[in-house]
């Protein structure tokens, strides 16, 4: 048996040294030009800037022909990623920012902008006296870097898996004193805490890029270079912008308090019946009650001057068609109005992607889908594509005006107004979103006495 022993001891160091050497190794990647592209976007709490990143790294992946995996994580996080090889590239950041890293061309340019509790600096030589807090890796530590170039008394602290959006909130929450954002970042916290003030800029634009290893391929770089200068000419990358950031900065500070508000005290009485109207139309719940809520503030008694009354604001016309019998009725209004908003969707030609088909829906919805049409058509006759929201928007208003709709087949129409309407309720759909991710959406109530038809 002692003859044994030593034998085992020699198995069992074996055996571990091997099981140590296994969880070091680093798994090789996929090859990025026929199997799977690996790519880190911004992570979660960065809701905007991570659908953002997501989906023009997917427009990528398609560009490859290959399949792609996202990791959401924050900078910091994001450089060990890339930098171990776990990714082929990570997306999101500041051309420029660290040497270990190299850098496509530029495609997004922020102005980034510091925020202070109460009022920001009026200059920037009054940054150095107060204490400022910005992400690790993020492309604002990068603008801080350049800044600090002219101002070397200037510093902050760097925190470590943190993102812009999160240090916005703790700043809303007073609990940091300043920081460093982008102009969309802000004008998305603003829409949630509407007490931050848009801040001072530091005159040093983000010129948004992806990155890869300094040691990563060189040829994938180019690939990413070439598909980011096809996507500027065909017009994807403006689409992808006007998708995720055109519709912010709608809301005024009061429409904005009193819409959260309203998510907290008036939602609840009818969110059922807005998970029922999803279920039945296939449309995201969120998207019917934004879009309620632009019609009607959830008011089920709400009537226009032209007679458009209840929850949804239907017209007699819609309601026939519909078999709407009581306009008034909260759970018959949500029920039609969400079947017309998917009706119309369904009137627009297949081709149209989905996103596209409900946002030109929901101007149908606000106008008409005769006067969508007329808009489409002068969409196309100006060079624009009459399927791509993010065209038709920059035309509708055209209606308005006699040299325009004098020449279409349905005439005259407030088409500024359907922008309008069509972006605000994209900004409410986000909102909602948003509070929803973060479990602030209260559970649905039993409707209290008083509320519902009359």
């Amino acid at each position: 048996m002692r003859s044994l022993f030593p034998l085992r001891v020699v198995v069992l160091i074996g055996l571990f040294a091997w099981l140590v050497i296994k969880a070091t190794e680093t798994t090789p990647l996929p090859d990025w030009r026929h199997g799977e592209l690996v790519a880190v976007v911004p992570d979660a709490s960065m809701v905007t800037d991570s659908a953002f990143e997501s989906d023009l790294v997917t427009l990528f992946a398609k560009h490859l022909n290959v399949r792609v995996r996202l990791i959401k994580q924050t900078s910091d996080e994001a450089v060990a990623t890339v930098l171990a090889g776990k990714a082929h590239l990570v997306a999101g950041f500041r051309s420029h920012s660290n040497p270990s890293l190299r850098y496509s061309d530029g495609y997004h340019k922020l102005d980034e902008r510091v925020v202070c509790n109460g009022k920001s600096p009026r200059k920037l030589e009054e940054l150095t006296a107060r204490e400022l807090v910005v992400a690790r890796e993020s492309a604002q530590e990068a603008a801080l870097r350049k800044l600090r170039e002219e101002h070397e008394e200037l510093v902050w602290e760097s925190r470590k898996e943190s993102s812009p959006i999160q240090l916005l909130k703790e700043l809303a929450e007073e609990q940091i004193s300043c920081t460093v954002a982008n102009e969309e970042q802000i004008t998305t916290m603003r829409n949630f805490h509407p007490e931050v003030d848009r801040g001072l800029s530091l005159n040093l634009d983000s010129d948004m890029s992806w990155a890869i290893s300094a040691e990563g391929d060189e040829a994938l770089l180019e690939e990413v270079n070439r598909f980011l200068g096809e996507s500027r000419k065909n017009r994807a990358l403006s689409f992808a912008i006007d998708r995720h950031y055109g519709h912010n900065d709608r809301l005024g500070s009061i429409d904005v308090t009193a819409f959260i508000n309203d998510t907290r005290s008036v939602l609840p009485h009818y969110r059922q019946w807005f998970q029922d109207a999803a279920d039945l139309s296939g449309i995201d719940w969120r998207l019917i009650a934004a879009l309620a809520y632009r019609e009607s503030r959830w008011d089920p008694n709400a009537t226009s001057y032209t007679n458009v009354r209840g929850m949804m604001m239907i017209t007699e016309v819609t309601a026939d068609r519909m078999g709407l019998k009581n306009r008034l009725d909260p759970r018959e209004s949500i029920m039609a109005g969400s079947r017309y908003l998917q009706l119309l969707k369904e009137q627009l030609p297949l081709r149209i992607s989905e996103q596209n088909r409900l946002w030109m829906a929901l101007a149908a919805y606000n106008q008409g889908m005769g006067h969508l049409e007329d808009a489409r058509i002068l969409t196309r006759q100006r060079g624009l594509n009459p399927d791509v929201w993010a065209d038709v928007k920059r035309v509708m208003p055209l209606l308005s005006r006699s040299e325009y709709y004098e020449h279409t087949k349905y005439g005259q129409a407030r088409g500024g107004e359907a922008v309008v309407h069509v972006e605000t309720v994209r900004l409410y759909h986000d909102m909602l979103k948003r509070l929803d991710t973060e479990g602030k959406l209260p559970r649905a109530t039993h409707l209290p006495f008083g509320i519902g038809a009359k």
